[in-house]
């Protein structure tokens, strides 16, 4: 047993999970690897070819680096558990007319659970991924999620439903490091073509992109049940007929066939009448938002007003806000409007680089 311990590290067959299990390795930690399969890309009926995390070529190459370092390596079948929890998740979304993010919601209640569940067999102290984010221990005793140092490539975002008890056994060894430094470290742990592998950056189960056919594949008769919808500008004006309203998310401009003689937006979506509401780029601005089901990373809890900075989205900068708790969650309320608000999606807090906490907008 190392003195430093031993760790199971979540190893995807790319380069980040693979730099981060090697540097463990190197500094002396008793590090196990193993690669997690999610999805059977041929279950979802698509027609491109099953690419990312989940394909034996992945599989192999994580292997391959185990076994070339010296430590052991296992495959962890999770399909039925991912599939019945995220998968149904992000139909239901879409369903009840809005945006999910499956990344966030696997990171949450799958992935994490499950590696800590074999750590716990394997007598494993800590858990290890790829991300581009860092954990550390606040003065008040709670671990934090705080961002990665390289801007581009923080991943702290996709990491706000980690409770404390996931934080605490969690090592996350990129986070101090840019994208740059861990291609070298490919190279100099004599791995050059990781350092050229491509990233994807699709849902594991949509590698095509397509969520429109993966619904229709995966809902009996869903094209008939909402056919014949329409579209309406603000003022409930019809202004012609859409496919149905899960076809659709907030923000949407392309693929509306629908000629107003001016740009149009999805502004709302109302699946009770199976409406779709039309407007300009300028009514997607909102100023204040509902965010429920929220986790708390830095404190215990807000309780008081305070002025954060809030992520809507992956790629969103962030825009000065105001914490308002409420009854049923928190409202928040933008110094400057935000656009392309969208229910269903991820709100995460910071407080400069570390997470307060995050939470799914309601409206």
């Amino acid at each position: 047993m190392s003195k430093k311990g031993k760790v199971l590290v979540a190893m995807s067959g790319g380069i980040d999970s693979t730099v981060a299990a090697l540097m463990l390795h190197e500094q002396g930690y008793e590090v196990v690897g193993i690669t997690m399969k999610t999805w059977d890309y041929a279950a979802s009926g698509g027609s491109k070819k099953e690419t990312g995390c989940c394909n034996l070529d992945s599989f192999n190459d994580a292997r391959m680096a185990a076994v070339q370092h010296g430590f052991p390596h296992y495959i962890l079948d999770i399909r039925e558990e991912f599939g019945n929890f995220v998968v149904e998740n992000f139909v239901d979304e879409y369903l009840a007319g809005r945006t999910p993010n499956p990344c966030v919601l696997c990171n949450t209640h799958i992935k994490w659970r499950a590696l800590l569940k074999r750590a716990d067999a394997l007598d494993c102290e800590f858990i290890a991924t790829g991300h581009y984010a860092s954990v550390y221990q606040a003065e008040n005793g709670r671990f934090t999620l705080t961002k990665g140092i390289d801007e581009t490539k923080d991943q702290s975002y996709v990491l706000w439903g980690l409770q404390q008890d996931l934080l605490s056994r969690t090592m996350l060894p990129l986070g101090n490091f840019r994208k740059t430094a861990i291609r070298q470290m490919a190279h100099d742990f004599g791995y050059p073509e990781l350092a050229k592998k491509s990233e994807s950056y699709e849902i594991c189960f949509v590698p095509d992109n397509d969520y429109r056919g993966f619904l229709k594949r995966k809902v009996d008769g869903l094209e008939d049940k909402v056919a014949g919808g329409i579209f309406v500008n603000k003022e409930g004006k019809i202004l012609g007929q859409h496919k149905g309203y899960p076809f659709y998310t907030i923000g949407q401009r392309k693929g509306l066939d629908i000629a107003l003689g001016k740009p149009a937006y999805v502004t709302a979506i109302h699946p009770e009448t199976n409406t779709v509401v039309l407007g300009d780029e300028e009514d997607l601005e909102k100023a204040d938002m509902k965010v429920a089901r929220i986790n708390w990373i830095k404190y215990e809890g807000v309780h008081e007003e305070m002025e954060v900075l809030t992520k809507i989205r992956y790629k969103d900068k962030g825009s000065q806000s105001l914490l308002i708790p409420s009854a049923d969650g928190m409202t928040v309320r933008f110094f400057e409007n935000a656009k392309g608000i969208a229910p269903g999606q991820s709100a995460v807090f910071y407080e400069g680089n570390d997470v307060i906490g995050g939470g799914i907008i309601q409206r």
